[in-house]
């Protein structure tokens, strides 16, 4: 009998699965073997089945832990999101384009360990309706890394006036998730290709702070938000 196994049997009766350190071991193991399959197979050729052979335990015991895919896509959004707010709370006081910049900069060194996967979950990110970027089962996620863009700009020593500070700062963040299309797509060896577009888009910041202050530019981005977040956001408040 393996550990996973007699983990079941020997689990204190009453509490929650998962909450004793041998629970959050297993489940911690099955993760791991999980996204290393999907990370090898890909999402849709990775079954439960393939997980719980890889890990050697019952599909029943898989089950209790993550009874879907969708369960390991939402554990590691999770993870990676609390992650990144967790260092972009050292985001440094300063203009709100270095901000913008730390707050890139930041998303990519978390993301970084977990490239190979979420390069298999390219299509599931852009693509999927149910556990996408864009997914309401992934507002949590979303809406966490979503605020730290907002924050960004809300918090800089100029930050333009609202409504239109927190509208740019949504902005920068679907811009930022272009940004990390691009570097899971970046066949440029170490992703050359995006550490140079993130200097250009560094070099390009100090004007577009200058066009910001232009009412044209500030109503356009203003009237460009509430189209996003109609079409694929949603404010903080209703996330």
């Amino acid at each position: 009998m393996n550990m996973f196994s007699e983990n079941v049997k020997t689990g204190k009766r009453g509490r929650p699965q998962g909450q004793t350190s041998q629970g959050a071991a297993s489940r911690e193991h099955l993760y791991t073997i999980a996204l290393r399959l999907i990370a090898k197979r890909g999402y849709e050729a990775t079954t439960l089945r393939d997980i719980a052979k890889e890990a050697d335990v019952s599909p029943g015991l898989l089950y209790r832990y993550f009874p879907s895919k969708q369960a390991v896509v939402l554990t590691l959004y999770d993870e990676l999101s609390a992650e990144y707010a967790r260092r972009a709370a050292e985001m440094p006081p300063g203009k709100w384009r270095d901000r913008f910049i730390f707050a890139l900069n930041t998303s990519l060194d978390v993301l970084k360990p977990h490239r190979v996967a979420l390069r298999a979950l390219t299509s599931v990110l852009v693509g999927n309706p149910e556990e996408g970027i864009f997914a309401s089962s992934t507002a949590f996620s979303r809406v966490r890394v979503q605020r730290v863009f907002e924050s960004a700009i809300t918090g800089a020593s100029d930050a333009p006036k609202q409504p239109l500070a927190e509208a740019l700062g949504r902005l920068l963040y679907v811009v930022h998730l272009a940004v990390l299309l691009w570097w899971l797509l970046d066949r440029s060896p170490g992703q050359r290709a995006t550490s140079a577009l993130v200097l250009l888009t560094k070099q390009l910041l100090p004007s577009a702070a200058l066009a910001v202050r232009v009412p044209p530019v500030r109503r356009f981005i203003v009237s460009v938000d509430e189209l996003m977040c109609e079409a694929l956001l949603s404010h903080p408040t209703s996330g």
